[in-house]
């Protein structure tokens, strides 16, 4: 059974908040699936300034994630991470429901 949540790192949590804290009209990042890109399915993250009703929240200390249902489906189990390494900064998504991905990680299939 595939779980219906979504999980944020620490280092996550951290780079949103420090993200957010600069951007005074948005509070939260959303982070959605769509089609498109080189494994079938892409992550995108917008910052915005306002929830949807069918949006999963995310909370962790000043960060705010927000996921809608759809994506939903699509992200369940998965966690939101933030790595930081010789190759450079990025939000990566660890995701069990993920078959095959692109190189650069921001595409899978499903």
């Amino acid at each position: 059974m595939i779980q219906d949540t979504v999980t944020l790192s620490d280092a996550a949590a951290r780079r949103i908040a420090a993200i957010l804290q600069t951007e005074h009209d948005k509070t939260a990042m959303r982070v959605s699936v769509e089609g498109g890109g080189c494994s079938g399915f892409s992550y995108k993250f917008d910052l915005v300034d306002k929830e949807n009703d069918d949006d999963l929240v995310l909370e962790k200390g000043n960060a705010k994630v927000l996921i809608d249902s759809l994506s939903l489906v699509y992200m369940g189990g998965s966690e939101i991470d933030f790595v930081d390494n010789l190759l450079g900064q990025s939000f990566q998504i660890k995701n069990p429901n993920a078959v095959a991905s692109c190189g650069c990680g921001t595409s899978f299939s499903v």
